[in-house]
């Protein structure tokens, strides 16, 4: 926290004064959400690394990875383990980080008021921070992008392999880099989000390290779009836990989006829209956000710029088209969760938590939870609805409503009635999958732990963990609803940053009831812009505007016959690209799938047609066969890139 003191010291006498102003302390539907909000900020200092401050209040965790970097002759000492091991992953921290921000300028008065602003920021600060020894050559990256150091610290394998407090470790902490040789888009771009999402909460109280921030942000923004490629394909030791399956399209819109946010400069807004399509983001409608696919929130940035005239006068005349595409599946995405985007609709657990994987399915809850909220805020505001595929519309109301149910299922409103937060309720999680927490504290014993004797001692034992993650929020229950608190169980106890992140913006905005949200801070709307989008909007609203998809799909029964007394049928889809480009990284949806596929391959995001007919030029169709005891399944484009 060396840099920028006395901006720190200015927002935390600016939350204490509107906290003492206001004192809120809103409880609802049974959860204090300002209690909840507290807990979900203070879990960031159980999993800081580095040298800990003086004002550290997870008083059972001590300094750690103190030689980070020193091997490669950089210092990267700091920043977050991303969950319940020792390891800094660039990835996921850059979006934890991203997200923080996002979330107090969404609603940072309503942090204030709450008395959690200072936490909140010093949270941002203490990954940012680290960001900026992890980017330690400048100007090389100036036009000509020189040397950049990864921001993965330490061996996946080998942490995995051990369980050891996070002041003990022995395991190799070396660091990976990217460069020009070894380029990392989704890394580089989701870190220069970060950093330009930051710089924005910055602004007021430190214009020095706002300005710092930003030009961290741009630099690596240019890394990250002149030499493209997989950072997992460079960093190979973050596939097994961080693998990139949507590739780098969405990072480089979602870094040129919020640097737009933070510069005004329209050359970032020009980025946005004039490489909507090659880079997906008109294209994907994907149901689920996180810190592998950014395109929902690519997509409501993209809406809140046009519902707000963030545009400016002469870009959102030029780009007005494009960012009603965007705000087009920004609706989609808000009506897939609400149940309302036809078969594209999120699945929900009989308790109607929305249900994605069985590994930390919580992550989706929280990030969706929160671009709800905000967009629910900002369609308000505008005076404006979702607009749903087959479900007429979706007022804000409903996604602030449907967001709240989604919290309140976390905070203990669920058929188990167990928090899923830790430390909140009477019942939550005892045995978080988590190294630090389930061996005693250094500070209780500092008698070295070894990687073998922590598992035999301490992973193993049965009871509670010996210090409280407090305020950590885990992975949570299957698709039943049915959770077990074991600390063998990771894929439902291990919490991680990203997890929380999103929540924190969400609570503050529960918290403060029906106080709403506040334009993003630094951002300036022109009265210009305000009055050209109000011009279109009389003439047709932006989410009624037809926008065909180049991609058509059609379906047939082919032929049918009766086995052991039951009807089946063959059916055969045709995909067909109606426009005048090329459809590259084409993914489809079935749902209500009986029976066997044949022609495509089951992916991340859908299905995919096979390696070699990776790309469907103008005109040209691909198809694929099923066959089941079963009406026709649904078939849709879940999202593609068009060049």
């Amino acid at each position: 926290m060396a840099r920028g003191g006395g901006g720190m010291a200015a927002v935390l006498g600016l939350a204490m004064v509107l906290a003492a102003a206001a004192q809120v302390a809103c409880v609802a539907a049974g959860h204090d959400y300002g209690k909840a909000l507290s807990k979900s900020i203070l879990y960031f200092e159980a999993q800081r690394s580095g040298r800990l401050p003086g004002s550290q209040r997870i008083a059972w965790r001590a300094s750690s990875g103190l030689l980070d970097g020193k091997a490669n002759g950089v210092d990267l000492v700091g920043g977050y383990y991303d969950a319940g091991d020792n390891v800094k992953f660039g990835l996921p921290m850059a979006f934890t980080v991203t997200m923080m921000s996002w979330s107090i300028l969404e609603y940072g008065d309503q942090m204030a008021a709450a008395g959690e602003l200072g936490h909140a920021v010093e949270a941002v600060k203490w990954g940012t921070d680290y960001f900026v020894k992890a980017h330690p050559e400048p100007n090389v990256l100036y036009g000509e992008v020189g040397p950049l150091v990864g921001f993965q610290v330490g061996d996946g394998d080998s942490d995995h392999d051990c369980w050891m407090r996070p002041e003990d470790m022995t395991t190799s902490r070396r660091a990976y880099r990217l460069d020009p040789q070894n380029p990392g888009s989704e890394l580089a771009g989701e870190t220069a989000a970060a950093m330009a999402a930051a710089s924005l909460v910055f602004r007021r109280s430190n214009p020095g390290y706002a300005n710092q921030l930003l030009q961290h942000s741009k630099q690596l923004f240019d890394f990250a779009d002149t030499y493209r490629g997989r950072y997992d394909s460079s960093i190979t030791v973050a596939r097994p836990y961080y693998a990139s399956s949507s590739g780098y399209g969405d990072e480089l819109l979602w870094a040129a989006a919020w640097l737009y946010q933070a510069t005004d400069d329209g050359r970032y807004l020009d980025y946005l829209a004039n490489n909507a399509d090659a880079l997906g983001g008109t294209g994907w409608s994907i149901n689920q956000f996180g810190w592998d696919v950014k395109y929902p929130g690519v997509q409501v940035l993209a809406a809140q710029m046009l519902l707000r005239g963030k545009a400016g006068a002469a870009g959102a005349s030029a780009h007005a088209d494009v960012l009603r595409r965007y705000k087009q599946k920004a609706d989609l995405f808000a009506c897939s969760c609400l149940g309302k985007g036809g078969s594209n609709s999120v699945q929900r657990t009989p308790g109607g938590m929305i249900y994605h994987q069985s590994w930390n399915n919580i992550q989706f809850v929280t990030s969706a939870s929160f671009l709800l909220a905000a967009y629910s805020d900002h369609l308000a505001a505008a005076g404006q609805a979702a607009q749903c595929p087959s479900s007429g519309s979706a007022a804000p109301s409903e996604l602030m409503a449907f967001a709240q149910s989604q919290v309140d299922y976390i905070l203990g409103s669920n058929p188990r009635a167990t928090s899923y937060m830790v430390g909140y309720g009477a019942t939550y999680p005892r045995q978080a999958h988590h190294r630090g927490a389930s061996i005693v504290s250094v500070k209780v014993n500092p008698a070295f732990v070894s990687c073998q004797a922590g598992y035999s001692s301490w992973y193993h034992r049965s009871g509670s963990n010996p210090n409280l993650l407090d305020g950590a929020t885990v992975g949570g229950p299957d698709e039943y609803d049915n959770f077990a608190d074991e600390r063998d169980n990771y894929e439902q106890t291990e919490a991680t940053t990203y997890n929380n992140a999103p929540l924190m913006g969400v609570l503050a905005r529960l918290a403060a009831g029906h106080g709403g949200a506040r334009p993003l801070a630094g951002v300036s709307v022109s009265a210009t812009a305000t009055a050209m989008e109000s011009d279109n909007q009389t003439a047709s609203p932006p989410s009624l505007l037809p926008h065909v998809s180049p991609v058509e799909i059609t379906q047939n029964a082919t032929a049918s016959w009766t086995e052991r007394g039951k009807a089946y049928h063959r059916y055969s889809v045709t995909v067909t690209n109606r426009s005048l480009k090329t459809v590259h990284e084409l993914h489809v949806g079935i749902a209500k799938l009986t029976g066997k596929v044949w022609g495509v391959d089951k992916a991340r995001y859908g299905y995919v047609f096979p390696s070699w007919l990776a790309s469907l030029p103008a005109g040209k169709s691909a198809a694929f066969v099923y066959v089941q005891a079963a009406p026709p399944a649904d078939v849709w484009v879940t999202g593609y890139k068009l060049l």
